[in-house]
């Protein structure tokens, strides 16, 4: 462990709760009450490295398109989580986060949010940030609308940076994404123009610690160059 290099943010894209559930004869719910668990236990461990923030994929605005009682099941879920086991994680210093269009989500679910990020908003440990109803280019679109509000008539990259949904939040070092899959799917498009991408095979629900170890060994050993020359490259001139 002392040889790594731990990111300050991580962020997650938790893929294949439904194809896991269907593998396992069960439906869908099932799978994604696993991917519920084993999301709890990658929040512990990031906390336990060191990591200080962690932005997790929960729900996209392309997943409206998702069957109605499927969609219900996960807010009914994610209320679940908020107000019982996350409680827990937040007592040793989480702070809760949200990033995404939270007004047009069901308004138990706004509620619950506004109450566990109040009850954690002095918390200094590791910053928990759920995407919920997160849509990358929609944050786009909505940062050079506001820039656009503000009197901006012609638009820069600090306007954009300073009108995401969470301005103060550093761009993702890493990004991991379970399940083979092979693409952002609209998550962080803006700032993930310089993070370190991981894939892997592991279905979320099979995800484990040890898994997030092996993403963050191989994100060790890359040489981040940010445009620039890499360190090798530097040490051979």
């Amino acid at each position: 462990m002392t040889n790594l290099k731990i990111p300050s943010h991580i962020g997650i894209i938790m893929d294949g709760n439904g194809r896991w559930a269907k593998m396992q004869n069960k439906k869908r719910i099932f799978g994604h009450e696993k991917g519920a668990e084993v999301a709890e236990k990658i929040i512990q461990y990031s906390t336990d490295i060191g990591v200080r923030y962690l932005t997790l994929y929960s729900f996209s605005t392309e997943n409206w398109k998702r069957p109605k009682d499927e969609v219900n099941f996960l807010f009914k879920l994610f209320i679940k989580y908020l107000e019982t086991r996350l409680r827990k994680i937040i007592s040793k210093g989480v702070k809760m986060r949200f990033s995404g269009n939270l007004s047009e989500l069901p308004q138990d679910v706004q509620k619950s949010c506004k109450k566990i990020q109040e009850i954690s908003k002095d918390n200094k440990k590791l910053d928990l940030i759920m995407a919920l109803n997160y849509g990358g280019r929609q944050e786009i679109i909505n940062a050079a609308n506001n820039a656009i509000k503000n009197g901006k008539s012609e638009i820069t990259e600090d306007d954009i940076s300073l009108n995401l949904y969470l301005p103060d939040v550093p761009d993702p070092d890493l990004i991991i994404r379970t399940s083979g899959e092979i693409r952002l799917s609209n998550f962080l498009l803006w700032q993930s123009a310089y993070s370190e991408l991981y894939f892997t095979k592991k279905l979320w629900p099979d995800f484990t610690e040890n898994d997030y170890l092996e993403a963050i060994k191989e994100y060790t050993k890359r040489d981040r160059r940010f445009g620039g020359i890499g360190s090798d490259e530097n040490a051979n001139r």
